[in-house]
Protein backbone atom coordinates (compact mmCIF):
# COMPACT_ATOMS: atom_id res chain seq x y z
CA UNK A 1 0.00 0.00 0.00
CA UNK A 2 1.56 3.13 -1.07
CA UNK A 3 0.57 6.26 1.67
CA UNK A 4 0.06 9.34 0.89
CA UNK A 5 -1.20 12.68 2.58
CA UNK A 6 -4.64 11.40 1.23
CA UNK A 7 -4.77 7.98 2.91
CA UNK A 8 -7.51 7.43 5.13
CA UNK A 9 -6.52 6.24 8.59
CA UNK A 10 -9.31 3.51 8.25
CA UNK A 11 -7.66 2.42 4.84
CA UNK A 12 -4.50 1.55 6.31
CA UNK A 13 -6.20 -0.53 9.44
CA UNK A 14 -7.93 -2.04 7.33
CA UNK A 15 -5.07 -3.31 5.46
CA UNK A 16 -2.62 -3.64 8.61
CA UNK A 17 -5.06 -4.16 11.16
CA UNK A 18 -2.36 -4.73 13.96
CA UNK A 19 -0.89 -0.87 13.16
CA UNK A 20 -4.03 0.26 15.60
CA UNK A 21 -1.71 -0.80 18.75
CA UNK A 22 1.53 0.09 17.40
CA UNK A 23 0.61 3.50 15.90
CA UNK A 24 1.71 5.23 19.32
CA UNK A 25 5.55 4.45 18.36
CA UNK A 26 4.87 7.09 15.53
CA UNK A 27 3.97 9.94 17.88
CA UNK A 28 2.14 9.47 21.92
CA UNK A 29 -0.37 11.22 20.06
CA UNK A 30 -1.74 8.24 18.71
CA UNK A 31 -2.38 6.41 22.30
CA UNK A 32 -6.02 8.42 21.92
CA UNK A 33 -7.13 6.31 18.94
CA UNK A 34 -8.36 3.11 21.18
CA UNK A 35 -10.76 5.79 23.20
CA UNK A 36 -14.10 6.29 22.20
CA UNK A 37 -13.60 9.89 20.90
CA UNK A 38 -10.53 7.88 18.65
CA UNK A 39 -12.99 5.43 17.16
CA UNK A 40 -14.82 8.23 15.66
CA UNK A 41 -11.74 9.70 14.57
CA UNK A 42 -10.60 6.52 12.50
CA UNK A 43 -13.17 7.15 10.06
CA UNK A 44 -12.63 10.57 9.85
CA UNK A 45 -8.60 10.99 9.64
CA UNK A 46 -6.19 11.24 6.70
CA UNK A 47 -2.38 11.23 7.10
CA UNK A 48 -2.62 15.42 6.54
CA UNK A 49 -5.06 15.61 9.10
CA UNK A 50 -2.93 13.05 11.61
CA UNK A 51 0.15 15.25 10.53
CA UNK A 52 -1.76 18.20 12.19
CA UNK A 53 -3.17 17.22 15.19
CA UNK A 54 0.10 15.24 15.95
CA UNK A 55 2.53 18.22 15.12
CA UNK A 56 4.43 16.30 12.78
CA UNK A 57 6.03 17.37 8.93
CA UNK A 58 3.47 14.78 6.80
CA UNK A 59 6.64 13.39 5.40
CA UNK A 60 8.00 12.38 8.54
CA UNK A 61 4.92 10.77 9.42
CA UNK A 62 4.68 8.86 6.18
CA UNK A 63 8.39 7.89 6.74
CA UNK A 64 7.60 6.50 10.27
CA UNK A 65 4.67 4.54 9.20
CA UNK A 66 6.42 3.04 6.37
CA UNK A 67 8.89 2.31 8.95
CA UNK A 68 6.80 0.37 11.18
CA UNK A 69 5.15 -1.42 8.15
CA UNK A 70 8.25 -2.52 6.71
CA UNK A 71 9.54 -3.48 10.33
CA UNK A 72 6.53 -5.55 11.05
CA UNK A 73 6.30 -7.53 7.99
Amino acid sequence: MIIARDTKLKDLLSEYPWLKGEISKVNDKFKMLSTPMGKIMLGKADIAEMSKKSGMDEEQMISKLNELIQNHQ
